[in-house]
């Protein structure tokens, strides 16, 4: 079964040790991460001491010093994983969300966090936008890994695919091998967003489908380097036992990457099984019980691409503000 579980988590003291014993007990092969974990992370004491030691610096070259630290980490404890099958095995890091709508200082970025980290097992995340596939598809011509991020739509799916698959091929005319491309497909915020407007029926269903209807489009491009990434998969509250969005999305070549309760729960889940992707109609059907209900999927898509990035946004300039 090509199906992997990455961790969505990353934080000093944690790489160091249950990072480690959850790749022992081949749990996980892989990370990501993003503006709102990193600032989370860096208010724990373990940043205390290397905060100081980078006083004087300006406050994005002290976030970028942190966390290319971290991640250059986490890619040398992930690296015997890539080096054993290059489709796992990495870390992710976001360029800086504030500059979403700029693809030439995106593509320098992306190309210096990579020069910078010097792993190559380490894929830059970039927003599934018009700008952001010009962003992943020039940085994959020049052999980079990419993690496609907050995809909500098959649209965006169908853009990241084709842009990640034209930049590749580029890199790979010239190389043997292709960067590897994950297109991360947020799940459980459909959920959230509407689950109280819907009856008991049709609840805990928007986010599985809609990512169903991704998966399908990304597979159909026929890229084997080009996986979809199943992203948002915490669960909230208890309606839903903490690893339901791993365990209904265990699809061929896929990714899940979960928080740790998520992870945990996984780990003595009793629905660790392959599953079928539910057929094209059935699918079609659910969406049209939702249209009844008075929910619009595009637009409600197009909120949580908005808030997503806003909330990416706040995280960073918060983090960058703490300094």
């Amino acid at each position: 079964m090509s199906f992997s579980l990455w961790c969505d988590f990353i934080q000093r003291d944690f790489l160091e040790n249950e990072f480690k014993a959850l790749i022992d007990a081949r749990l996980i092969n892989g990370a990501t991460s993003n503006p709102s974990i990193f600032a989370q992370s860096l208010k724990t004491p373990a940043y205390t001491d290397s905060i100081k030691a980078l006083k004087g610096k300006d406050k994005k070259s002290i976030y970028e010093n942190l966390a290319i630290a971290d991640i250059r980490r986490a890619a040398e404890i992930l690296m015997p994983i890539w080096e054993q099958n290059i489709a796992n095995g990495f870390v992710s890091i976001e360029i800086d969300p504030f500059l979403c709508d700029n693809a030439e200082q995106s593509i320098d970025e992306g190309i210096r966090l990579q020069q910078s980290i010097a792993m190559p097992n380490v894929m830059i995340k970039v927003p599934a936008t018009k700008v952001g596939y010009e962003v992943m598809s020039e940085i994959m011509r020049r052999g980079i890994s990419v993690n496609a991020t907050l995809v909500f739509t098959p649209a965006q799916a169908k853009e990241c695919a084709q842009a990640m698959k034209e930049g590749s091929k580029t890199f790979a005319d010239s190389h043997s091998i292709k960067p590897q491309g994950v297109i991360s497909v947020f799940v459980s915020r459909f959920d959230r967003a509407a689950d109280a407007m819907l009856s008991e029926n049709l609840r805990a269903q928007m986010g599985i489908i809609n990512a169903m209807d991704c998966y399908e489009i990304i597979e159909n491009s026929n890229q084997s380097h080009i996986r979809t990434l199943f992203a948002s998969t915490g669960v909230k509250g208890d309606d839903l036992v903490k690893s339901y969005y791993i365990d209904k999305l265990i699809l061929p070549h896929s990714v899940n990457t979960a928080p740790l309760d998520a992870i945990m729960a996984y780990k003595t889940s009793t629905d660790k099984v392959q599953k079928s992707l539910l057929e094209s109609s059935t699918r079609a059907r659910f969406w049209q019980e939702i249209a009844r209900t008075g929910i619009d999927r595009a637009e409600l898509s197009q909120r949580l691409l908005n808030e997503g990035i806003v909330a990416f946004q706040k995280s960073f300039e918060d983090m960058l503000r703490a300094f």
